[in-house]
């Protein structure tokens, strides 16, 4: 359980970079994905909506590969606010004005309480206007698959299940971290995305 996060300079310091879990060019190689996978499917993205940007590497990617693009990038932490330049938001509090066509979740939702997940995951829903990318490692992740040296441990152990029964009234699991809007009238073929 998070006991007091403190997202201040000692902890972007730790947990991003080259010794860290993610680094500029690895979001850039993700990046490029998301991006490619919405084209394939025939959006073109014109708006972004990046919630927790931290040091701002989506957003960042955007500005310089797609300026056209508008970005708007959010942070709880006032260090990474004050840093990178994003919006002070807590989306667990804020629910956005308007939709995007890709919101952008990653690494954020392991640290709320249930309840703000729950909250959060309702405004994510109202503000995605076609696709997320998300990433929660979950309890088996981080029995299998988190190296713990590289990542923050002092958060949430949830189920993926859990997540998922939340994500289901707004939400259709894609792949590779994508979810596509319930709203959203982009059609997939029935083996591209998991419809229950």
């Amino acid at each position: 359980m998070p006991q007091n996060i403190q997202f201040d300079n000692t902890y972007y310091q730790r947990f991003y970079g080259k010794t860290g879990v993610h680094d500029a060019e690895k979001i850039t190689h993700l990046a490029q994905g998301v991006h490619s996978l919405c084209a394939w499917w025939g959006l073109p993205i014109r708006s972004v909506l990046d919630v927790g940007a931290g040091p701002g590497f989506w957003s960042n990617w955007y500005r310089t590969q797609h300026p056209k693009v508008k970005v708007l990038s959010t942070d709880i932490s006032e260090h990474a606010c004050t840093t990178y330049g994003h919006q002070r938001r807590d989306i667990s509090a804020w629910s956005p004005p308007r939709a995007y066509d890709l919101v952008i979740c990653h690494g954020v939702l392991q640290y709320p309480s249930n309840a703000e997940v729950r909250q959060a995951v309702v405004n994510l829903g109202r503000a995605t206007k076609h696709f997320m990318y998300l990433e929660i490692p979950t309890k088996s992740d981080f029995e299998d698959v988190v190296d713990a040296a590289a990542t923050d441990i002092n958060v949430h152990h949830r189920a993926g299940a859990w997540y998922r029964k939340e994500l289901a009234p707004y939400f259709v699991q894609v792949g590779a971290g994508l979810w596509q809007s319930r709203q959203s009238n982009i059609p997939m073929y029935e083996l591209e995305a998991f419809r229950s």
